[in-house]
């Protein structure tokens, strides 16, 4: 589409009481620049340029990634002054104004509002809703259903303040229009400040084709300007998500408290329990549950695979029809393969863990192999960080028992078929079929206990 997107990023954002640039806050996860920004791309809009101001050079930390063109504006003086700090005169396409926290706004409305603009040959829009309580927002005053003017209600009348129908801060224009008329805006106000809505007024004066676009969806006027603004764009954003979900078939015990960020994929007949949060690239397959309290970031779940209440997992792959928790830890680098079952309080970190295989609580495996069909007894342990302060690896064949209260110092390997004792600390290869034993041998005192208790009475 051959369109340029103007993003108003350059404010400070005073009313969030943070040190964070406003446009940095996240929603949902993602920036709110970050957010208008890629909503833009998905419209179809070719170029980009985000007006700065504010911490400019941590925003544009952002921006770069990105691909987008930053323009500094020296001085906040106004949103007119911003837009004219993107160099209108090498604007070569059509434009769409908006601003940078307003992170509801999806790529459907920037088409209607683009398609719109061009089925009534207008030279200038503003994007316009209808709020109950249209509060603060300037009021769109209409003759003849067509746009006379842009009231702010602070100038307004009693009767103008009546009206519900309001500016968004979005406008669509024509690029000679920018650039004639932007210039001509005068700063003969309270603030001093070069102000946007004076272009309609001025377009209005020179007989240009003027008119507000009336939105249905009323998210596009959601500007964020609070802590509790946005939450509520967050909490709107992840109830979209949910919603989009479950007409594909997931399950949702209370859409409201599950917190799912948009780049997550989530099967069909799918069970999401209260309190869960899926974040990142995150996959899940058909038919998973996931109980209460999980976190789940940038992790491939298999189908029919059973997440117990308050795990937490982080770049890992749990493959079809294994079990996690309840309370169980998977660290990046983990791979659960198919019908393993990973008990509660059981932490892995960079292991590979095999078919079948359990590990049923209060264990940790680190820089593991572990084959398949393995029991791995409670408090385990594989002690792979060492005094050189350098992490090796521990190997365990298919269908080995390993006995509770066991440490494998690693560099170890334990082949198939082996049997290591509870208690045993593993400090040499095992081979195969073999039985592993390294206790202090047990020595009974008869009669002691009793001599010990009168002694310390």
């Amino acid at each position: 589409m051959e369109f340029t997107a103007i993003i108003l990023a350059g404010g400070q954002g005073t009313r969030m009481k943070s040190p964070l640039p406003k446009v940095l806050h996240p929603v949902a996860g993602q920036p709110m620049i970050s957010r208008v920004v890629q909503t833009c791309r998905e419209a179809g809009i070719t170029e980009i340029r985000v007006v700065v101001g504010h911490q400019s050079n941590l925003v544009n930390t952002v921006l770069e990634p990105m691909g987008v063109k930053a323009c500094l504006q020296e001085k906040q003086l106004g949103t007119a002054n911003a837009v004219q700090s993107v160099d209108l005169s090498t604007l070569n396409s059509d434009v769409i104004i908006m601003n940078g926290d307003h992170p509801l706004i999806t790529s459907s409305d920037i088409k209607n509002f683009i398609s719109d603009f061009k089925e009534q040959k207008l030279d200038l829009a503003v994007v316009s809703v209808e709020l109950p309580d249209a509060g603060s927002f300037g009021r769109i005053v209409r003759k003849n259903d067509r746009l006379q003017s842009i009231v702010e209600a602070k100038d307004a009348s009693a009767d103008t303040l009546k009206i519900k129908e309001v500016n968004t801060g979005i406008y669509v224009v024509k690029a000679e229009v920018l650039k004639k008329y932007i210039p001509q805006i005068k700063n003969n106000n309270a603030n001093q400040e070069f102000y946007l809505t004076d272009l309609i007024d001025l377009a209005i004066q020179n007989n240009l084709k003027v008119n507000a676009l009336l939105s249905k969806n009323t998210d596009v006027a959601h500007g964020v300007n609070s802590q509790i603004e946005l939450a509520d764009a967050t909490k709107k954003v992840f109830l979209r998500k949910a919603q989009q979900l479950m007409q594909a078939g997931v399950i949702f015990i209370d859409p409201h408290t599950a917190y799912v960020e948009e780049t997550v994929i989530v099967g069909p007949g799918s069970v999401v329990y209260p309190n869960v949060f899926l974040r990142g690239h995150t996959a899940l397959g058909a038919f998973v549950v996931v109980e209460s309290n999980c976190f789940i970031s940038d992790c491939i779940v298999g189908d029919s695979t059973h997440i117990k209440a308050g795990s937490y997992l982080e770049q890992t792959i749990v493959k079809n029809k294994s079990s996690v928790g309840p309370y169980a830890r998977l660290r990046p680098g983990t791979v659960i393969e198919e019908e393993a079952h990973v008990g509660n309080f059981v932490e892995m970190k960079k292991v590979v863990f095999g078919k079948r295989s359990k590990a049923g609580h209060l264990t940790y495996l680190g820089d593991a192999e572990i084959g398949e069909d393995v029991n791995i007894g409670c408090g385990t342990i594989t002690c792979n960080y060492a005094a050189d302060k350098k992490k090796y690896k521990t190997v365990i064949g298919d269908r080995v028992f390993v006995g509770s209260d066991s440490q494998l110092i690693a560099p170890v390997t334990v082949e198939s078929d082996a049997i290591i004792a509870s208690g045993t600390t593993v400090t040499k290869n095992v081979p195969a079929g073999a039985l592993t034993l390294a206790r202090s041998p047990q020595v009974n005192k008869e009669g002691y206990a009793q001599k010990f208790k009168k002694k310390t009475e």
